[in-house]
């Protein structure tokens, strides 16, 4: 059907502009229909664009009230909106939603130009602005006028003419190149699958992989054993399947994603999306993309990141040479003749940590029953921040695997609705992500608690087993949770500051903190036991796993390393891309590189964080908040992992705070100095390997 002929637009029979009398007015998922969106965001474009209209033909005199704070809540029904369709596309899509998503994010794009680029309304922002030394504002207020007034500004509002039209051009365009970059690389994720049918090729594989691969074969009406480019089912296969043949043939297929002669190649797309923020960059009168969007970040600039990369460099490079020599002689001990390739790495690291430290990522999965961690990472939160979950089955859910809780502060009152998802499937990005639903705010005394998803693509029950978790996939949920606490714990009164509303290298120190966690005996032995005998995870093993913890800390380091030098060299261009994608990465990632490159794989043409997600020019921001997370983790060391004074200045002084501050004057807040690279270095194992950075934050 056309989707432009949709009709169901009546606030009684649309349940997306209709109230939602449900919990804690939660979206009515099982009410929704495909044909209600379209009507629905045309519906609420008009509504936000009519309250846009009143401030701009307003006669009152500009004042933060009725300029800014207005400004801020125009639109609330098309976020509500909107923010259900970009979920679902990422969550539980198809290709309606797809096709959905594709047709509104033009207009979309086409309403917050008529924003920014609007004179009328601008001259307003800019009169109040201008009053900013007479004006008795609050910190937020102030910190809201500044970023509206800059927002204008690095939105085109100060271009004229062509410039301003190019200007609404680039930003409609790019949000469609970015969408259509994710829908290609989930189509070529769903696109491949490795179907076994020899039972010798599952060699090397423990049983819970095989039985996993066999149930995923049976959901498909197949015989035999599949396996997919999805998380759990790709890094198994990765780590223990014998046949090298095979592990070769997922590898390719796996690197290859977006880079083979089909429809679904990203390679153009690349270069458009690149050269475009470049046009973008230069119209706004930045040198390149990376300087545009590093002036709100705390690195401030390309050459700081650049300086940021090169030290952490230093530091990994003599480690994961030492780390690559010792698992080559490790493999050809174990009879590998053949040069080690890139899919020999996981195989053959994972036999030499067992060797090296008798630690097998298969002996601690039994005691990471999904359940019982889930129970552990609530725990963990009532005891730092005394909140209570409570799964309410009452509240709609947009898939039957998803579970939706409601979180109470220490002193019973509601903070929020927290959805948990945790199992791939073919609707479902891959990887793992916290989104919000609706943030929270308390603008004009009103107070509007958040809705937020923990979305993940963890190993799934089979029909004898339950979930049993990884020790990275315990990580990253407590990640995720950590970006979640950041959102449920929110107390500003803007929306656009509250939760995960900061600089792009800041955000992760909230989510990456929390990971700390995942190697105290401490806290394991609140939930840790196995699962079939109850048995609480030895202290031994726990042990080897800290031990195993830093194991080829260097490999890792220079592999996150060569994700941030690719990133910075694609929006540090100051010309146009026209040339080969695959050279282009290449030589940004060679002083990072310890294989040579495969043939026909490609990391740029997959590599959503960047060309279809929010962290362009920013991808360094994981190493940078891991300096952060460091430093303000050994504070917890110091007084206790379960603190609660060191909880409650986190809490107050990080978590809640939002964006109504600049970072550093909010971790200097919590810890009482500016963050040191020492806890960083010695966590991961690398100080001894290194010069003392110089780099300061």
């Amino acid at each position: 059907m056309s989707l432009e002929n949709s009709t169901v637009q009546n606030t009684e029979t649309n349940p997306l502009l209709a109230d939602w009398n449900t919990p804690h007015q939660t979206p009515p998922f099982t009410l929704i229909k495909h044909e209600h969106f379209i009507p629905a965001i045309e519906t609420s474009l008009t509504e936000a664009k009519n309250e846009v209209d009143a401030i701009i033909n307003s006669n009152d005199h500009p004042t933060f009230q009725n300029t800014v704070v207005a400004l801020e809540q125009c639109g609330e029904k098309l976020e509500r909106v909107t923010s259900v369709l970009f979920n679902l596309n990422a969550a539980e899509t198809d290709d309606t939603i797809q096709a959905i998503t594709r047709e509104v994010s033009p207009k979309l794009s086409e309403f917050s130009n008529y924003i920014s680029l609007n004179e009328q309304l601008f001259s307003k922002v800019k009169a109040v602005y201008s009053q900013i030394e007479q004006l008795s504002l609050s910190t937020e207020d102030l910190y809201l006028l500044e970023k509206k007034y800059l927002g204008f500004v690095r939105s085109g509002a100060n271009l004229e003419g062509e410039a301003r039209t190019r200007y609404a051009e680039i930003t409609t365009e790019l949000s469609q190149l970015s969408l259509k970059f994710g829908e290609n690389i989930l189509a070529e994720t769903n696109g491949f699958q490795l179907l076994i049918t020899d039972q010798e090729d599952l060699s090397g594989l423990p049983e819970s992989e095989i039985e996993a691969a066999a149930q995923s074969a049976k959901s498909k009406d197949q015989q035999g054993w599949l396996f997919t480019l999805h998380g759990p089912s790709y890094t198994g296969f990765m780590k223990y399947a014998d046949k090298r043949n095979l592990r070769e043939q997922l590898y390719k297929a796996y690197t290859s994603r977006g880079f083979q002669n089909n429809e679904k190649n990203n390679e153009e797309i690349i270069r458009k999306i690149v050269s475009l923020k470049l046009e973008k960059a230069n119209l706004l009168g930045y040198r390149t993309h990376a300087d545009y969007v590093l002036a709100e970040r705390m690195a401030e600039n390309p050459k700081k990141v650049s300086d940021f990369l090169q030290e952490l460099h230093k530091a990994s490079r003599p480690a994961a040479l030492k780390e690559l020599s010792e698992v080559i002689a490790f493999a050809q001990k174990e009879g590998n003749e053949d040069p080690l390739q890139r899919w020999d790495w996981s195989y053959y690291s994972e036999k030499l940590k067992n060797a090296s430290y008798g630690f097998d990522e298969q002996q601690v999965k039994p005691f990471f029953q999904l359940e019982k961690v889930c129970d552990g990472v609530f725990e963990l939160a009532t005891r730092l921040y005394g909140l209570t979950f409570r799964e309410n089955k009452q509240i709609p859910v947009y898939h039957p695997d998803a579970t939706a809780y409601e979180v109470f502060d220490e002193d019973g009152s509601f903070l929020s609705v927290l959805y948990l998802d945790f199992f791939p499937r073919e609707g479902k990005s891959g990887g793992a992500w916290m989104n919000d639903l609706r943030p929270e705010s308390n603008v004009n005394g009103k107070s509007i608690r958040p809705i937020i998803t923990i979305v993940c693509n963890f190993t799934k029950p089979t029909e004898t087993k339950p979930s049993l978790l990884t020790f990275n996939e315990v990580t990253t949920l407590l990640h995720e949770f950590g970006h979640a606490l950041h959102g449920m714990l929110a107390n500003t009164v803007y929306p656009s500051h509250s939760g995960t509303n900061v600089y792009r290298d800041f955000v992760e120190l909230p989510s990456q903190i929390m990971e700390n966690w995942a190697t105290q005996k401490e806290w394991l032995d609140l939930f840790a036991v196995h699962f079939e005998t109850g048995e609480k995870i030895p202290s031994d093993l726990v042990q080897k796993l800290i031990e195993a913890e830093n194991f080829q800390s260097g490999y890792a380091c220079e592999r996150q390393l060569s994700f941030g030098f690719m990133d910075m060299a694609w929006h540090t261009i100051t010309e146009p891309a026209i040339g080969s994608i695959v050279d282009f990465e290449q030589s940004a990632i060679a002083p990072t590189e310890l294989f040579a490159p495969v043939s026909g794989s490609c990391i740029s043409t997959a590599f959503s964080h960047i060309f279809a997600g929010g962290y362009a020019s920013g991808y360094y921001g994981y190493k940078w908040a891991e300096v952060l997370d460091a430093d303000a983790f050994s504070l917890f060391k110091s007084n206790g992992i379960f603190d609660k004074n060191t909880a409650t200045s986190f809490r107050k002084n990080i978590l809640e705070k939002g964006g109504t501050e600049h970072p550093m004057k909010l971790y200097k807040a919590f810890r009482g100095q500016e963050p040191g690279i020492e806890p960083l270095l010695e966590r991961s194992g690398l100080k001894k390997e290194s010069v003392i950075l110089t780099v300061n934050l």
